[in-house]
């Protein structure tokens, strides 16, 4: 099959997010240092859907993943990994040819240079997703379906089915699209740039960074990267440490003819002061916590508040994956009043956090 075909409905909807992308087998490093250095490895998993499905359903929600992982020991490790957070893996399929995708990586920040990373995804299982063998009744049986500009960067028939399923078309579900530019996985030129403008025009929902966005496309500033996409319902613009901008109009869950237009609203909320383990996963986190507070109907200013809670509990662990706060814990931060949103700071541990004195220090 090349696409879905024509007319076809949207199953009845028994899941609230499903994404779909490149899941691999990480392998952290058991002190900092260089790669050559580094004596041992710990595993873990990584990927950027997979990451926003597991953060979700351990919120509580109802997430599924779909993806392509070879018929090895590693791509066993992933479904089981996966599925261990409560996430639907059964649209997950098995190549018998291509293997899993491995990296390894140092435990700096990403964004500095002495971070490394060793990718060994060439020719990957999931770079042969296509239109042609995905399971679109799976993936159209969501409130959301969630995607990012990593796929894209795959392959070409990676990229020809991310532009299937951000077509409009009658019934889709919400599309939520993470920019995730990555530029050492695309092969050369300036493609990756209006490549990624293009798919995050067609999307209902999406993330970006200020500084990716600068990097992809040359724009600076919140404002000029929202008339560079101006279709989108909601386009969250990630600040770093200033929070996150947030342009929307009329942004429900649901089949897109459902999302009314309206005025546009421009919503600003700061981020929080994190005492920072890793800065890895914090990208996934936040549009996991966007995306639940959006299927819980919440107000944007809530929804960026419970992106940032997320974004938190990841950056005070070393891996890309924790447990997030308590829904309940998680609500009582975000309704603080401006004053004292402005005072938390938030360090390892403050998840397992059930007292105010627990969880808030001031800076």
């Amino acid at each position: 099959m090349s696409g879905p075909a024509a007319g076809t409905a949207v199953a009845a909807t028994t899941t609230d997010v499903v994404c779909l992308g490149e899941s691999m087998v990480t392998f952290l490093p058991s002190q900092p240092g260089r790669l050559a250095d580094v004596p041992s490895f710990g595993r873990g998993i990584g990927g950027a859907e997979s990451n926003v499905a597991c953060a979700l359903a351990a919120a509580g929600h109802r997430a599924a993943w779909v993806g392509r992982v070879g018929a090895d020991g590693f791509g066993d490790h992933l479904v089981e990994t996966i599925a261990s957070y409560g996430v639907d893996t059964s649209a997950v399929r098995r190549d018998p040819f291509r293997p899993t995708g491995i990296y390894f990586r140092t435990a700096t920040d990403r964004g500095t240079d002495t971070h490394e990373v060793a990718y060994y995804r060439a020719g990957s299982a999931a770079s042969a997703m296509s239109p042609a063998n995905v399971p679109y009744e799976e993936l159209f049986a969501g409130r959301i379906l969630h995607l990012s500009g990593i796929t894209a960067a795959l392959s070409g028939d990676c990229l020809a089915l991310l532009r299937e399923l951000t077509a409009a078309r009658p019934g889709r579900p919400l599309v939520s699209f993470d920019v995730n530019h990555r530029p050492h996985l695309w092969r050369g030129g300036d493609a990756d740039a209006s490549v990624l403008l293009e798919l995050a025009r067609r999307a209902d929902l999406v993330f970006v960074g200020e500084d990716e966005a600068e990097e992809a496309w040359g724009i600076v500033g919140a404002e000029a990267i929202r008339a560079a996409v101006p279709e989108p319902s909601a386009l969250v613009v990630k600040r770093g440490s200033a929070g996150a901008t947030v342009f929307a109009s009329g942004l429900r869950p649901g089949p897109r003819s459902s999302n009314a237009g309206g005025a546009e609203v421009v919503t600003h909320v700061p981020a929080l002061h994190v005492d920072v383990v890793a800065a890895v996963g914090a990208g996934d986190a936040f549009a996991a916590g966007f995306l639940s507070a959006t299927l819980r109907g919440l107000p944007v200013r809530d929804r960026v508040r419970h992106g940032h809670l997320m974004a938190a509990a990841v950056l005070t662990v070393p891996g890309d994956l924790t447990e997030p706060p308590a829904r309940d814990h998680a609500d009582r931060l975000v309704a603080l009043d401006d004053d004292a949103w402005g005072t938390l700071r938030l360090g390892p541990g403050w998840t397992a956090a059930d007292r105010a004195s627990e969880e808030v220090r001031t800076p």
